[in-house]
């Protein structure tokens, strides 16, 4: 029989979307009411308050749940916000087994806020799942994976984690914020929760702050909606918009990005003065078999190590073109250094065991030529005397 179910650039495109009926509009309106005219008691078009859906926002939820495969989307004012979220899922006592090369602003969330009210973490090596079993106890509730993981670019057998969950009776989540919808679905291959910053890819240029998660499991969407009604840490309509407009030119995107950030890559691995290139496209990646297996391109992170802190301050000092920033996945190439930026949260002596050096540099490839990339990176270290 003929497949004819739309693929995924043209859900990027579609999804969650129709041309106003009002104006016939092609793109989705920003609503930006904060109420709505009821007919009568009881009675509505659907949307009542806009702390509690919006049809900006509702049409992202949407279109962001059909490319990861999902019943249901639900958007907040940040990633952070999202993973905050999640948690709340979670009750005091409740333990949490969660990789352990996380985003910093993850294992902030956990250690200095939720630690608080009687959540327990245990952060892991989930590329081996022995280390994960390991880590189970008898209050273990959740299984937190990212992959690739920020900024070590470690990756983890999801269709693994995803059979160990289910044995265990306990929710999957995976921050699917560096490979996205378009590399890699993680509820196709059995997890429970995929959760992303909207800042970063999906998003695509540098404009908006948003989080969202997407599910298929009606008790999680439950206990999250009630959160955005309860809460308030919803997604702003006008972002909401800037986020459409970005999802539909994700995957073309990707593919330039996963393009570009090979022949990155390679030519740092080829470069002297560089200790260690983390890319799971390069076969000297521990992770690249399992990658190629489970994405459907390699990514557009990259991180390098350069030795110590004074020579990645020095490197860091000249770059030009690639701009010295936090964040990720604009389509400007962004350089970052996790020790002192985005993992400075994280204790010296965590991020040595992790493998977050002082000398550890990240870099987003962007959508500029990828020869003017090289040519600054290579500028940079060679005034930096590398």
């Amino acid at each position: 029989m003929e497949n004819t179910h739309p693929g995924f650039a043209t859900r990027a495109i579609h999804a969650g979307q129709e041309p106003d009926p009002a104006t016939g509009a092609i793109m989705t309106p920003v609503f930006l009411t904060s109420t709505y005219v009821q007919e009568e008691l009881g009675k509505n078009k659907g949307y009542e308050y806009s702390r509690v859906s919006n049809p900006t926002r509702t049409a992202l939820e949407q279109n962001i749940a059909s490319l990861e495969g999902g019943t249901s989307g639900l958007a907040f004012g940040s990633g952070t916000a999202a993973v905050d979220a999640l948690f709340h899922v979670l009750a005091p006592g409740d333990h949490v087994i969660v990789s352990r090369n996380v985003y910093g602003g993850t294992y902030r969330i956990a250690r200095t806020i939720w630690e608080a009210y009687g959540l327990t973490f245990s952060f892991v090596d989930s590329t081996d799942m022995r280390c994960v079993e390991e880590a189970l106890r008898p209050s273990t509730r959740m299984l937190f994976i990212e992959t690739p993981t920020n900024p070590t670019i470690e990756i983890t057998d999801l269709e693994a984690c995803a059979r160990f969950a289910r044995a265990h009776n306990l929710l999957s989540v995976v921050d699917n914020t560096f490979a996205t919808p378009y590399l890699q679905q993680p509820l196709g291959f059995g997890i429970d929760v995929a959760v992303h910053s909207l800042t970063k890819y999906l998003n695509g240029h540098s404009d908006m702050l948003g989080g969202l998660v997407v599910t298929s499991r009606p008790d999680v969407v439950e206990r999250l909606r009630y959160m955005q009604k309860a809460v308030g840490a919803i997604l702003a309509p006008f972002d909401a918009w800037l986020c459409l407009r970005g999802t539909k030119t994700l995957a073309v995107r990707m593919r330039q990005h996963c393009a570009s950030a090979q022949e990155v890559a390679r030519w740092l691995a080829a470069r002297k003065g560089i200790e260690r290139v983390l890319y799971p496209g390069l076969e000297s990646h521990p992770g690249h078999a399992l990658a190629g297996r489970q994405m459907r391109g390699y990514g557009g992170m990259i991180s390098f190590d350069l030795g110590s802190l004074s020579r990645a301050a020095s490197f860091l000092k000249h770059v030009r073109l690639c701009a010295l920033a936090e964040s990720l996945g604009g389509v400007e190439t962004i350089i970052t250094h996790p020790a002192t930026m985005t993992h400075a949260a994280i204790p010296p002596e965590e991020r040595a065991r992790i493998g977050v050096t002082d000398g550890l540099v990240r870099i987003s490839v962007g959508l500029e030529e990828v020869e003017d990339i090289i040519r600054d990176i290579d500028g940079a270290m060679t005034k930096a005397g590398l």
